[in-house]
């Protein structure tokens, strides 16, 4: 039965994904004064997120059981570590901030209401914004919840991916992709890896 959870999970990362190709290092970030709902009273683009050293920019999700956590508990969810990745990047002066492009699932668990309850719920200590219909997940050429794409303080991108290898099974041991991308970009020196493979479950895009 885990099995075929499993398969069925990987099976649904790589559906109704976007048809472009995702940002390639070095690419400035598209639309960064693009405005996003936070709340109904509230809105930020990335540009005013941005800071001194960078802007971290995750899509993620109210309902995908790689954001949010298997319910038979084998792997607990990468929102989980949310606040510890701001809380490293705080310090380094690097903003982040969470966006949700799912639009075909508005109804279902993501809407704007579902995304400040669950900012509230989960005590997010970074903005949540909504991406109206995906028109920064396909702009960024996003794939999964959750899709890391870190920028300098120019808007390159320095790093794009996941945020571990927590769910490879054949890992040798837990490499913190992001947070590495964190300290060798606050320090100074060359990321690597600077891109890796993005795993979670397919962004949710209206069918054209």
């Amino acid at each position: 039965m885990k099995l075929l959870l499993l398969f069925s999970l990987f099976f649904l990362s790589f559906v109704g994904i976007s048809q472009s190709a995702a940002l390639s290092i070095g690419k400035l970030a598209p639309m960064q004064e693009h405005k996003m709902d936070a709340s109904q009273k509230e809105k930020f683009s990335m540009k005013d997120l941005m800071k001194e050293n960078g802007l971290i920019v995750i899509f993620s999700s109210n309902t995908c059981p790689f954001v949010v956590g298997f319910t038979d508990s084998t792997f607990p969810g990468w929102e989980n570590q949310y606040n510890a990745i701001n809380k490293v990047a705080q310090a380094k002066q690097i903003g982040v901030v969470l966006i949700n492009s799912n639009e075909a699932k508005r109804e279902n668990g993501e809407s704007l209401t579902d995304i400040v309850q669950r900012k509230e719920l989960k005590n997010f200590n970074m903005p949540y914004l909504l991406d109206k219909n995906s028109e920064l997940a396909n702009a960024f050429g996003a794939k999964t919840t959750p899709h890391v794409f870190f920028f300098d303080k120019d808007f390159k991108l320095i790093y794009s991916g996941s945020i571990d290898n927590s769910f490879e099974d054949k890992r040798k041991m837990e490499i913190p992709f992001l947070i590495n991308a964190i300290e060798k970009h606050a320090s100074g020196k060359k990321i690597k890896p600077n891109a890796t493979s993005p795993k979670g479950c397919s962004i949710k895009r209206l069918k054209s």
